[in-house]
């Protein structure tokens, strides 16, 4: 990743000094969603643990509203205590078969891993339209940053060994570097709810190969909480792109301008 953002740094020049501090923040944020996740994987499994930690459209879409002026849809308000709803039921609080060590921990976890994730992806929104150096610089922050947490989440164990740490290697270059380059590429370019739906892509296939690889196998109401929430991010995400407030102001004064002369 290095490599990549010194190439992009020769054709385009250093990252300005706004974007370093914001991919560092950035990096911050993403340390803390990697741990809170991690924690919520031990709690309640890889597949739950990932529909929890992608809250984060709903926290998007508000939170850009609030910073960008990229208003949310009515659907997305409807959809919301929907969608919590479906957390609710993930967490086991009426389910005497909820898989999982501790459920409410879960999704306690998984809600913290959403807060942060929003974070992360507002932070890179906002900095230059670059795809590899900003998330350079924030993946070295946080390397250093969850060195420094490690022995408040548990520890960490930096012994290498086998086969874990070659799926750590392919971990680090396929999703890590490939897949986030193509995510920061995408960020500046297109609404940030827009990009935090199409995210959706991974909790979803995650359920599905976690319980064909890792044999796990959340009870009917987890499933259906799980069901809940993709689909109410789905129907609160149906709309046209957001546009800024002020392009929505020069539009209404178009539309008025011939009401006026009539």
């Amino acid at each position: 990743m290095i490599v990549l953002a010194w190439l992009e740094r020769r054709r385009l020049g250093p990252l300005p000094r706004k974007g370093m501090v914001l991919a560092w923040l950035a990096g911050v944020v993403f340390a803390l969603d990697l741990l809170f996740w991690h924690h919520a994987i031990d709690y309640v499994g890889a597949g739950l643990a990932t529909v929890l930690g992608n809250l984060q459209v709903f926290l998007v879409a508000f939170a850009a509203w609030a910073l960008f002026g990229e208003r949310p849809s009515s659907r997305l308000m409807v959809a919301t205590p929907v969608v919590f709803a479906g957390v609710v039921l993930i967490s086991g609080v009426f389910d005497s078969a909820a898989y999982g060590r501790d459920p409410v921990m879960g999704v306690l976890a998984g809600i913290a891993t959403s807060i942060s994730y929003a974070a992360f992806l507002l932070l890179m929104k906002a900095g230059p339209a670059r795809s590899v150096g900003p998330l350079a610089h924030a993946t070295v922050v946080a390397t250093v940053a969850i060195a420094l947490l490690s022995p408040l989440f548990g520890g960490a164990d930096l012994m290498p060994s086998w086969p874990a740490h070659g799926w750590l290697l392919l971990l680090a270059l396929g999703p890590q570097v490939l897949g986030w380059s193509l995510i920061t590429f995408s960020l500046p370019r297109q609404p940030a709810a827009l990009t935090a739906l199409l995210l959706l892509v991974q909790p979803m296939t995650t359920v599905a190969l976690s319980a064909v690889v890792l044999g796990e196998r959340p009870s009917a109401l987890q499933l259906a909480g799980c069901a809940v929430i993709v689909l109410g991010v789905l129907y609160g995400s149906r709309t046209r792109s957001p546009q800024p407030a002020e392009t929505r102001r020069k539009e209404t004064r178009k539309e008025q301008v011939p009401k006026a002369a009539g």
